[in-house]
């Protein structure tokens, strides 16, 4: 019996990969446009501090981290995201020492334990940034901004940015407790995971998709409504920065988010085009995180795409690579000397590929279709007693004649 692969864990094929690298160029160049360095961390963490940054209480925590005992008896998970990694790292290196004020980004796989649907998988990806060290409303307005420029840059005129605020340690227990009383009187009509939730984390039930749950709170207060004058003035200071740069948002006052490290500005890029409303890319604040993870008093703030779902917005785009040349040699000696060529080629920079199994011209000229190749250059006797080779653009269909070397094929074919 043939060994497959684990449920909920994909394998991305040739073909789709190019997609994927384009992606992350893309962030790669983007995000380096804004400051931001790349930062890997180790995708198994200790599991303490994911229970102490994303809440005991969370959905991840409770029911979808890949959590095991290792050998020497410690408690290890499978990473369930990336910021409290990230800040781990920043914390135990004390990248702070030098300069509070940090710019990372980061790409790889996480894993949690849910049901696999469309774009969302027990082994992900994301792509995520986070910025350290600064308070001021200017750089939510900036990330936001970096992270609509990257889909821009994608040719993606969806999703869209929501945002929200979710105040701050002072004024959120205040609104918690309203939310609460609010529902204690429609219990009855929220899913099993909210009911579950209503004491420890009720703002769930907010975002929550059943029908029970949104018909519950469909009159629930805002959080807006409730927070602190200094929550309220640095929202509308995000709002102000991004709408003088231009970037579009709408506000979404039930948004919130399913760690409970977050406050004050929150936000999700949200499409349509993958059947329900469905977060691409989300974030906020975690002013308190970096402290309570043991290190400085710092403010922090960051996102996370699913490269799976941002992908899968691409769908219809053609990334696959073409090589630049193949050379179709008939005989021994022509095969030799496309080998030759071909490696000579390849160390300038030239993308090549040859038939390794003496076929017929005709087959070669095939195998040229079917990799796409720009050009093909076709060497046989004649050729070789010449020293000149025929030269075909596959796109023009025109010809002519090139000498076998490789400086003057790289010049032909304007590499």
């Amino acid at each position: 019996m043939a060994i497959t692969g684990i449920k909920g864990f994909n394998d991305i094929l040739p073909g789709e990969v190019e997609k994927w690298q384009h992606i992350e160029a893309t962030a790669r160049r983007v995000f380096e446009l804004y400051g931001f360095a790349e930062i890997r961390v180790p995708i198994m963490e200790k599991t303490e501090l994911f229970a102490r940054s994303i809440g005991d209480a969370t959905d991840i925590v409770e029911k979808e981290m890949y959590s095991f005992t290792d050998k020497g008896e410690n408690q290890v998970t499978l990473r369930p995201e990336g910021t409290a990694s990230v800040m781990r790292a920043f914390i135990e290196h004390k990248l702070y020492a030098n300069d509070p004020v940090a710019k990372l980004y980061y790409l790889g796989p996480m894993f949690r334990y849910e049901r696999p649907q469309k774009g969302r998988y027990r082994q992900f990806h994301q792509i995520g940034a986070e910025v350290t060290g600064v308070t001021d409303p200017k750089v939510d307005a900036q990330l936001l901004t970096m992270l609509c420029h990257f889909f821009d840059e994608l040719g993606l005129t969806e999703p869209t940015l929501q945002i929200n605020s979710l105040g701050c340690p002072e004024c959120r227990p205040i609104y918690r407790q309203v939310l609460k009383e609010f529902l204690r009187a429609k219990l009855e009509l929220l899913c099993d995971d909210c009911k579950r939730r209503f004491e420890t984390n009720p703002l769930r039930a907010l975002d929550c998709k059943s029908t029970g749950c949104q018909e519950a709170t469909k009159e629930a207060p805002s959080v807006l409504d409730h927070l602190c004058a200094g929550c309220a003035d640095h929202f509308a200071r995000v709002r102000g920065y991004l709408e003088t740069v231009g970037t579009g948002y709408s506000i979404n006052p039930r948004m919130v988010r399913g760690l409970d490290y977050y406050t004050r500005t929150t936000f999700e890029l949200v499409t349509g085009l993958l059947g329900s409303q469905s977060a691409v890319a989300a974030g906020g604040r975690y002013d308190g995180l970096i402290a309570e993870l043991g290190g400085p008093a710092l403010p922090g703030i960051g996102f996370a795409m699913g490269v799976e779902r941002v992908a899968l917005l691409l769908a219809e785009q053609e990334f696959k690579k073409r090589p630049d040349l193949f050379i179709a040699a008939l005989g021994e000696p022509a095969q030799a000397e496309a080998f030759r060529l071909m490696t000579g080629l390849q160390r300038q920079g030239v993308s090549v590929e040859i038939d390794y199994e003496g076929k017929s011209l005709k087959s070669q000229l095939r195998r040229s279709d079917k990799f796409d190749a720009r050009f093909t250059l076709i060497i046989g006797e004649d050729e070789l007693a010449k020293g000149r080779g025929a030269l075909k653009n596959m796109d023009q269909g025109s010809q002519e004649e090139v000498p076998l070397t490789s400086d003057a094929v790289v010049q032909r074919l304007k590499i």
